[in-house]
């Protein structure tokens, strides 16, 4: 099977969160020779798959197989891969069954490496999360098995294939206050407390502003409003209370600690409560590393572009992989119809992808 006969077996699974469509049943058959270990919690399967060659460093590539429900609208069915002029259709083309397609075929091909290879895939990155990439990390480290370095085949590149790659992605923090008031009748405003009224001003000088100033790796960690509800859809009440839900892409320099801080300095003097949860933490792998280093190289030998060290976009399972002390990066296929309808990608890209991580693996 070539890669892209591959690819296409893949996008052609209906594998939603968390449901895996029997892929990683299929997979682990058909990377004959590596020891297969399974991961599965609750409702999400996980598959860890290695083969040691040589006594040196451990590379391991990750990725998931769940792809977010496909949506109405498609020109095709979302669960064929279906190619037209040079495209090939489906849901998870781009986010990231080309990923997974690429970095299982080039492993399956492997003669010779000095140390270890291996691949983590998951059925719960779409998802919440809980049971997947995370639970196999805490089994590889109860059993001495942390891979050193890590290559998460999530759509990085932006214009064309081979501009960029992930060093590092920012944090999730979210927010949600709940500003007290006091009920009345619009005709008396005297007698009640607007919380709608009140959070006017400080919302001016909070919604969309820089909590840093961020750096050469990370754009600014910004306050951003993304839920406000209050009132009893009627003209003549005023509301008891306001709830606004917002969220914060951090970088490094900004904590929890810093937004409780902002809320605190703009919100002085009113009947408010705040919850934070933090979704992910912001990481970055050092680009003076082997893995930065050597992927760079691939990439450049298959594609002449020098990729640019980027930490823009979401949250991946990289940020599991760094929380557990491994150098990560992440290199794929461009990202611009990730999530959406007719999601695409090229049968030249996905073949490229496949050429990059082989040329990696003998560069090692």
């Amino acid at each position: 099977m070539e890669v892209i006969e591959l690819f296409k077996h893949l996008v052609s699974t209906k594998s939603e969160t968390p449901d895996d469509a029997g892929l990683l049943d299929f997979i682990a058959e058909y990377l004959e020779g590596f020891e297969i270990i399974r991961v599965d919690v609750e409702d999400v399967k996980n598959l860890f798959a290695y083969k040691k060659f040589g006594e040196g460093e451990h590379l391991c590539f990750a990725g998931h197989v769940d792809v977010v429900p496909a949506g109405e609208g498609w020109n095709s069915d979302p669960y064929v891969a279906t190619e037209k002029d040079g495209y090939i259709y489906g849901r998870g083309t781009q986010d990231m069954k080309s990923g997974v397609a690429a970095f299982v075929q080039a492993l399956k091909e492997v003669e010779n490496f000095n140390g270890t290879l291996s691949l983590l895939l998951t059925s719960d990155e779409e998802g919440d999360a809980f049971y997947g990439t995370v639970k196999v990390l805490e089994y590889l480290q109860e059993k001495g098995m942390l891979p050193d370095v890590a290559v998460v085949a999530e759509p990085t590149c932006e214009d064309v294939f081979g501009d960029a790659i992930k060093v590092g992605r920012r944090g999730s923090i979210n927010g949600y206050i709940t500003l007290k008031g006091k009920q009345g009748h619009a005709a008396y405003p005297e007698k009640a407390i607007n919380p709608i009224h009140n959070i006017a001003q400080p919302l001016a000088s909070m919604a969309g502003v820089d909590l840093d100033d961020g750096d050469e790796h990370f754009a600014p960690s910004k306050f951003v409003v993304t839920d406000i509800r209050s009132g009893m859809q009627v003209t003549n009440v005023t509301p008891n209370e306001l709830k606004m839900m917002f969220n914060v892409r951090n970088n490094t320099k900004t904590t929890q600690k810093e937004v409780r801080e902002f809320v605190a300095k703009h919100m002085d003097g009113l009947d408010y409560e705040l919850k934070l949860t933090q979704g992910s933490y912001p990481f970055k792998t050092d680009t003076d590393t082997k893995l930065v280093r050597k992927i760079d190289e691939a990439i450049e030998k298959v594609t002449t572009h020098k990729p640019k060290h980027s930490t823009a976009g979401g949250t991946s399972d990289a940020r599991f992989l760094a929380q557990f002390g491994v150098d990560v990066i992440e290199f794929g296929v461009k990202n611009d119809t990730i999530h959406s309808v007719n999601e695409r990608t090229t049968k030249e890209e996905v073949q490229k992808l496949y050429e990059v991580f082989s040329v990696l693996v003998k560069i090692w």
